[in-house]
């Protein structure tokens, strides 16, 4: 197996083949530095070569899930892409901004699921970050803010590409233009996330049940409901029959088929190859 990264703001555990990411900066409440978006890029890099890890759990410690951007890290981007000619310091924040985003787009390019468990602020970058995931639970005392607007800037990193996909878009524009608090309840009502737990703990025992019941399927044909499901996102429906026929023309017949179909019969539960 491979060995987890030791990364200075996100840590990973691993067992029963389920993966807990989890950002690690209690102390700045999560808040999002650069550091973090490398890390959490490293982390599921990690999860996806892993073949241990069947599914991943994105948290994180202490009071909340995420205040978002470090704005230290904010203050610093200029300093930190300036040129002496004005052409190659917009290219330099345009190419800091993409690396940005593709951080954040590795949880989709993780080949496995990931459940996003979210307690306390989930705020501005934390929206990209949970939008990524492939579903969301939230403790009663969480709330999502799309926040980039109080502070003037158009949300750049995925949140205004995604949330579209997850909402209604009228919904989006509202959270959008106003920056307002989008509380537990109503993420739910709206279908941001899929259940309510009344307490971080029972947040953590729910999410832990549902990836233990995805664990224990077959680790091929979750990696190609999810490659399926993310191509469909963006693709016709055309376009998406005629790849999952290729994709199971190659992947069908596998030994998870096999296994899975002799549970079946014998009513004994199916033992799967990473």
């Amino acid at each position: 197996m491979n060995a987890a990264p030791l990364l200075e703001t996100v840590s990973i555990r691993l067992d029963a083949g389920i993966a807990t990411v989890s950002l690690n900066r209690p102390d700045k409440a999560n808040a999002m530095n650069l550091a973090v978006w490398h890390d959490l890029r490293r982390a599921f890099r990690w999860v996806d070569e892993t073949p241990e890890a069947r599914v991943a759990i994105l948290e994180g410690e202490g009071r909340h899930f995420t205040a978002g951007i470090d704005l230290q890290m904010m203050m610093g981007l200029l300093p930190a892409v300036r040129s002496k000619c004005d052409g190659r310091t917009r290219e330099n924040l345009r190419r800091l901004i993409l690396d940005l985003q593709d951080t954040l787009t590795s949880l989709e390019r993780c080949r496995k699921p990931v459940l996003a468990a979210v307690h306390g602020a989930c705020v501005g970058g934390g929206v990209d970050l949970v939008c990524c995931a492939d579903m969301r639970y939230c403790a009663a005392d969480a709330y999502f803010v799309v926040k980039e607007i109080d502070i003037g800037m158009t949300a750049d990193v995925g949140t205004l590409q995604r949330l579209p996909k997850l909402i209604g878009d009228g919904m989006v524009r509202e959270l959008a233009y106003t920056g307002r608090k989008l509380e537990a309840a109503e993420a739910r009502t709206v279908g941001l996330v899929n259940r309510v737990f009344d307490t971080r703990e029972a947040l953590r025992d729910g999410v832990r049940e549902l990836a233990q019941t995805i664990a224990a399927k077959s680790p091929l044909a979750i990696r190609g409901t999810k490659e399926m499901l993310v191509y469909a996102r963006d693709h016709s429906v055309a376009d998406g029959l005629n790849y999952v026929a290729t994709w199971n023309a190659a992947m069908l017949l596998s030994n998870d088929l096999a296994a899975a179909m002799t549970a079946g019969a014998t009513r004994q539960p199916a033992k799967f190859e990473d």
